[in-house]
C-alpha cells in the first residue's frame, strides 16, 4: 500500500514528480520502476545556424531525438535553419531517473530558481523573425534549460512558435509559463506532437499561423497583372495575412445607406471594407458584411481606435468586436497619434495573442512618429495608413515606410474632402485619362497602386463603386507616372 501511495504521487505531480526523457520524450507513467534509457550521445556543440534563405529559425532541446525529429521536419516545411540546445553538463541516466526524486532532472524541475547553464549562445539570432522552440515535456512542463535559453538570449519583437513532444500528455501551460521570460516576443498558441508525428500535419499546422517567416512582403511592388476587374490583387503584411490592396471606405456613410454601400461594393468583387470608431458606422458595416452572401473568411475588415479611447483601449476593443460582430477584425489601427497610443497599442498585440484582431498597424504616423513608436512597442505595425494624393505624395515618408517593410494605404486618395472637385478636374490628369478612354478617378487609383500604395476610396454609388474596382485592364507609362509625381504641391489637406 505505501508503494501504490508513493508511485501514486509520482504520476499526480502533487509532491514528487515523474519522470524526464523517454524513448518518447515523456515520463513513462507506471506505478512499478522502470529502466531509464541511455540518453543520445551528446552532440558536438552546436554551430551558430546558417541561413537558408528563409527568416525562421528552430531552436529546441531533445535528449532522446525525439524532439530533433519534429524540429527535422519543421525545417523540412519552412526552410529554417536550427540551432540545439545543449546542456553545459550532459544527462546521464541517473540524473533522468525519474524513479528517484532527487534525480538532477527532478530537483530541477521543482526548483523554480533551477537555470542550467547550456553550451554557447545563438549569436545570429538577429537574422531571424519566427523562432519555432521545441522541448521535450517533463512533468508536465519545459525542461529549465529552455527558461535559461530565453532568459539569455533577445527575443524582442520576434514571433515564438513554441511545440512539445510527448506520448500522450498535451502541452498543458508548458508554453504560456514561458511568455514570462521572453516578454518583448509575440507568442503563438503552442502545439504539442508525437514523436511520430507526419509531415502532412506538421505542414497543415504551418500553414494553419500564416506565418511569414521567408519575409516575403511585397510592401511597396504590388503584382498588378495578378488583378482583373472586379477582383484586387493582394498584399502579404508583415503579419502573414493577404491584404486587398483596393478597398471600400465608408467615411461619411451611416445607416442603411451604409448597408447598402458595403454590399454593393462586395457584390462589385471589394473584398477589403475600411471602417473606424469615429465614423460610428461599424454596427452597419458588420451588418452590410452579414448580410452580402460573401464568406467571412473572404473579407477583410479594417476600423480605428480613436485617441479617446486609447486610455481604456480592452474597453474599446471589446466595442468594436461587439458593434462588428464578425467574429474577429482582420486589422486594426490606432487612427493617429495621442497620449496613450503605445499603452492601446499593446492592448491591440494581446488581443492578437488570443486570435480576436489578426494584423494591427496605426494611421497618421510619419517619419519621427513611426520611428519614435517602434521601440516601444513589440509586433511592427503591418500598415501605415496617411494622406496621399496627387497633391500630397508623401514620397519620403512612403519610401521609409517600405524600407521597414510597411505597408502604405492612403486615405483621401482622390483628394479629400473639399478638394476632390479640384483634383478630378486636373488638366494633365485628365489628358491620361482620356487617352486611355478611363475616368480621372481611375487613373488616380492606378497611379496609387503603380507606386505600391493602397487606396480606399469611399463611395455610395453602386455605379462609381464598379469603376473604382475596374483598373485592371490598363496602365499607366512611365511618362504618364512621371507627370502626374510633378503634380506634387506638398499640399496637405487634414491636420494630421
Amino acid at each position: 500500500m505505501k508503494m501504490l501511495i508513493s508511485s501514486l504521487l509520482f504520476m499526480s505531480g502533487l509532491a514528487l514528480s515523474t519522470g524526464a526523457c523517454s524513448p518518447t520524450d515523456e515520463p513513462v507513467k507506471t506505478e512499478e520502476p522502470t529502466p531509464v534509457p541511455d540518453p543520445e550521445p551528446n552532440p558536438d556543440p552546436t554551430p551558430d545556424p546558417q541561413p537558408t534563405g528563409g527568416r525562421a529559425l528552430v531552436v529546441y532541446f531533445s535528449c532522446t531525438n525525439t524532439t530533433k525529429g519534429i524540429a527535422d521536419r519543421i525545417v523540412e516545411a519552412s526552410d529554417a535553419a536550427t540551432w540545439r540546445i545543449e546542456p553545459e553538463v550532459a544527462y546521464t541516466s541517473e540524473d533522468l531517473n525519474y524513479n528517484n526524486s532527487s534525480s538532477r532532472a527532478n530537483r530541477e524541475q521543482n526548483d523554480p530558481s533551477a537555470r542550467p547553464a547550456i553550451k554557447g549562445k545563438c549569436e545570429n539570432l538577429a537574422d531571424y523573425d519566427v523562432v519555432f522552440l521545441g522541448y521535450p515535456i517533463w512533468w508536465g512542463k519545459a525542461p529549465k534549460v529552455i527558461f535559461t535559453f530565453l532568459e539569455s538570449h533577445d527575443l524582442a519583437g520576434k514571433t515564438v512558435v513554441p511545440f512539445c513532444t510527448s506520448h500522450s500528455s498535451g502541452i498543458g501551460s508548458s508554453d504560456t509559463d514561458l511568455h514570462r521570460l521572453a516578454t518583448g516576443a509575440e507568442w503563438k498558441q503552442g502545439r504539442r506532437f508525437n514523436g511520430n508525428e507526419s509531415k502532412e500535419t506538421i505542414e497543415n499546422w504551418i500553414e494553419s499561423m500564416n506565418l511569414n517567416f521567408n519575409n516575403d512582403t511585397n510592401a511597396g511592388v504590388f503584382d498588378l497583372s495578378e488583378g482583373t476587374n472586379g477582383n484586387a490583387p493582394t498584399v502579404k503584411l508583415s503579419s502573414g495575412y493577404d491584404m486587398p490592396i483596393l478597398g471600400l471606405g465608408t467615411y461619411s456613410l451611416h445607416g442603411a445607406t451604409c448597408v447598402n454601400s458595403v454590399k454593393a461594393a462586395l457584390a462589385a468583387g471589394f473584398r477589403k471594407i475600411d471602417t473606424a470608431h469615429m465614423y460610428d458606422n461599424e454596427e452597419e458595416v458588420g451588418q452590410g458584411v452579414r448580410e452580402s452572401g460573401v464568406p467571412r473568411e473572404e473579407i477583410f475588415v479594417a476600423t480605428k481606435l480613436y485617441p479617446n479611447q486609447y486610455s481604456n483601449p480592452e474597453a474599446a476593443i471589446e466595442e468594436c468586436l461587439r458593434k462588428l460582430d464578425i467574429g474577429y477584425i482582420d486589422l486594426m489601427l490606432l487612427h493617429h497619434p495621442g497620449a496613450n497610443d503605445v499603452k492601446a497599442y499593446k492592448a491591440m498585440e494581446k488581443y492578437v495573442a488570443a486570435g480576436k484582431i489578426r494584423s494591427i498597424g496605426v494611421s497618421c504616423y510619419y517619419v519621427k512618429e513611426i520611428d519614435e513608436f517602434l521601440p516601444q512597442v513589440n509586433i511592427k505595425p503591418v500598415l501605415v495608413q496617411n494622406e496621399v494624393h496627387p497633391y500630397y505624395q508623401d514620397t519620403e515618408v512612403m519610401e521609409h515606410l517600405h524600407d521597414l517593410g510597411i505597408v502604405v494605404e492612403a486615405w483621401y486618395p482622390l483628394g479629400g474632402r473639399g478638394h476632390q472637385k479640384e483634383l478630378l478636374s486636373d488638366p494633365v490628369l485628365s489628358e491620361i485619362a482620356a487617352k486611355h478612354d478611363k475616368s480621372v478617378v481611375q487613373v488616380i487609383l492606378r497611379w496609387h497602386l503603380q507606386r505600391g500604395v493602397v487606396a480606399i476610396p469611399g463611395s455610395s454609388n453602386p455605379d462609381h463603386i464598379r469603376e473604382n474596382i475596374s483598373v485592371f485592364d490598363f496602365s499607366l507609362t512611365d511618362d504618364e507616372m512621371a507627370r502626374i509625381a510633378a503634380l506634387d504641391r506638398n499640399e496637405k489637406h487634414d491636420w494630421y
